[in-house]
């Protein structure tokens, strides 16, 4: 059985986040991953098992190497979801402007 987890739960971890940014660059192994941490290869193929099962990432068998790259559907629906906090802090430093200029008007 295969547990669906929450992707922010998923990109909460400063690992995962570093996987992803690593995988950005282009497709790597676990082996690879591990080469820039200071943890076991064990310790990435479970950060890697938790960002398969968001679909952040996807693996392919290549030989007898599992081959993980990122999901970049998976990162379009992440980045929706932040676009619509940055237009709701648009809207409240446009409003915070307003406020300002007003009592800036108000002390002349």
């Amino acid at each position: 059985m295969i547990v669906r987890r929450d992707i922010f739960q998923a990109i909460a971890d400063p690992t995962r986040r570093a996987i992803i940014l690593l995988l950005a660059t282009g497709s790597m192994t676990p082996n690879a991953l591990a080469e820039h941490f200071d943890t076991s290869r064990q310790a990435v193929s479970r950060h890697l098992q938790i960002l398969s099962e968001c679909e952040i990432v996807t693996a392919r068998q290549s030989g007898r190497e599992m081959i993980y790259e990122v999901n970049s559907e998976k990162m379009k629906d992440i980045e929706k979801w932040i676009e619509q906090f940055k237009a709701i802090m648009a809207k409240r430093f446009d409003q915070l402007d307003e406020v300002l200029a007003m009592l800036k008007r108000n002390k002349k």
